[in-house]
């Protein structure tokens, strides 16, 4: 199971205003805003400032509407401490723990920069992962400074509405202009209109702003892709590990919106009963809707107009045709991505039935099983059961996904960098492998985080994160990831299929997965 420890950040308590005290011109740490001044703070080479807020709360009458903007205010807005995160469920695996602070008036980013002059540098918007459910920008893995001050960069996290605060659609179940399509997504519109008007006074270049996302970050930033609302707002993209090759109807939002209402008691299409509950109760009614599984709860409609399209599925009309992109997943997402119990122990008797089954990491089964487990067998020999499952079912999702948006992309005026994650990690034994996530640590060039010095494999990961963050940073910074001191990437094109293959050396090496695409397009 995913779980937040493993996944999503902690935050602090929001920010507070502080009183005016003497010229902003002579406080080195203030900067002015087009909303109020903030106060920031001095860490690792960098200008941090937390918790702003780039949208008005969301709670009472506004809940389940597109963002507003925030309030102006007066003095100086102590930045320098996280704001709350989204309203969410607890993770089951750590009850034990204290959550943190949640609140409607969750609409707030961070930003880290090397310097406050205006120097004009790429700037690097992070949706975060966990689905649509959960999580935060809040995450020690995601923290900016390192990122920031290595490669020049402005880097900024963010949180916004999740679940059903963010994307419970009521379609015709309510009267029109009483909910918002996809709040959530305008948020995230919010967020980079909010980038845009203000990141320059940071030291950020409005003109070159990259959003990129891990997991259900990377499903965001392909959404985005296709939102008429974000056209303009940013000038390349990188997708880890999500990619909005499908979205729900309208008929399965409204029936979650459905089971939700009778979930709760309440009659269905009564939004103002909705507004009235209390956070508690609204997560309550989710819990049992879901059975407390993130992936069972609301998700992105294509309602029309939010959301016009399939962002980028395999018959989808192409969109954003001169974004730059980057794709790509890891070579054993699975052993963290929902493993059904057994996945690690299994034999090669009882793997058919595994594969046969209903598997959370999936949208369907396989045709023939047997055939498939062969096919792969001969691909990896040597490899356990467990190996043979993981490969399996990571390729049947991340890996098809991926391969559907660098093969829709390399049609396009823009380029399309393709990459895989081969590196292992020493997690539990090494039974990990290149997990769903690995190499998040690893963009942030914050390896340290998830794997301390003197631990095993730590100097490896050190040094792929230099790697790794240098060619993310030089992509947000021209479109391409290519730079000095770097080894080569090529564009991904047909019928060649260039991929980037981060481990240790990397390497690159033409269509590292065909064989395997051909099999789960054969049987999957």
């Amino acid at each position: 199971m995913i779980t937040r420890r493993l996944f999503v950040g902690g935050a602090g308590a929001s920010a507070a205003i502080l009183p005016l005290s003497g010229s902003l011109a002579a406080q080195p740490d203030v900067v002015n805003t087009r909303y109020g001044s903030v106060r920031g703070i001095a860490e690792r080479g960098t200008m941090s400032f937390r918790g702003i807020p780039y949208a008005a709360p969301t709670g009472g009458p506004r809940r389940f509407r597109a963002p507003e903007p925030p309030a102006p205010w007066r003095g100086i807005l102590d930045a320098t401490r996280y704001g709350p995160i989204a309203p969410q469920l607890p993770d089951p695996g750590h009850e034990s723990e204290a959550p943190p602070a949640s609140s409607e008036d969750c609409l707030v980013l961070n930003i880290w920069t090397p310097g406050l002059s205006a120097a004009k540098r790429p700037v690097m918007v992070w949706f975060h992962g966990g689905g649509l459910a959960v999580g935060s920008g809040a995450d020690p893995v995601t923290d900016g400074a390192n990122l920031a001050a290595a490669h020049d960069v402005v880097v900024v996290t963010l949180n916004h509405r999740l679940n059903l605060f963010g994307y419970l659609y009521f379609g015709d179940l309510v009267g029109k202009g009483e909910a918002a399509a996809n709040p959530g997504q305008l948020d995230l519109v919010a967020a980079l209109k909010w980038v845009r008007e203000n990141i320059a006074e940071f030291g950020g270049d409005p003109g070159n702003v990259t959003i990129f996302g891990h997991s259900g970050g990377g499903s965001k930033v392909g959404a985005m892709l296709a939102m008429p609302a974000g056209d303009g707002l940013f000038h390349r993209a990188i997708l880890q590990s999500g990619f909005s090759t499908s979205a729900q109807t309208p008929e399965e939002g409204e029936r979650i919106t459905r089971d939700l209402f009778k979930a709760m008691d309440v009659p269905v299409g009564d939004i103002a009963a909705l507004r009235a509950c209390t956070l508690q109760q609204l997560l309550a009614g989710l819990g049992k809707v879901t059975h407390g599984s993130p992936i069972l709860g609301p998700g992105m409609v294509v309602d029309g107009t939010v959301l016009p399209q399939v962002p980028l599925g395999p018959h989808s009309p192409q969109v954003s045709p001169r974004v730059p992109i980057m794709v790509g997943h890891a070579a054993q997402e699975t052993t963290v991505l929902f493993p059904p119990p057994g996945a690690f122990t299994v034999t090669w008797d009882a793997l058919p039935a595994l594969l046969g089954g209903d598997l959370a990491m999936l949208p369907g089964r396989f045709r023939d099983p047997q055939a498939l487990i062969k096919g792969f067998r001969r691909l990896l020999p040597g490899a356990s059961p467990s190996d043979i499952f993981f490969a399996i079912t990571t390729e049947a999702g991340m890996g098809q996904n991926a391969r559907t948006v660098a093969e829709k992309r390399a049609k396009l005026p823009a380029p399309v960098f393709a990459y895989l994650v081969a590196w292992q990690s020493p997690a539990q034994n090494g039974r990990l492998h290149a997990h769903h996530g690995v190499e998040v640590p690893m963009v942030f060039d914050n390896s340290a985080v998830r794997h301390p010095p003197g631990r095993p494999r730590a100097e490896d990961a050190r040094e792929l994160g230099r790697i790794m963050s240098g060619y993310w940073a030089q992509f947000a910074r021209s479109g391409d990831p290519n730079g000095h001191g770097l080894p080569r990437w090529p564009a991904y094109k047909i019928p060649g299929r260039a991929t980037m293959i981060f481990d240790t050396p990397v390497t690159v090496r033409n269509d590292p997965l065909g064989a395997e695409q051909a099999l789960i397009a054969a049987y999957a």
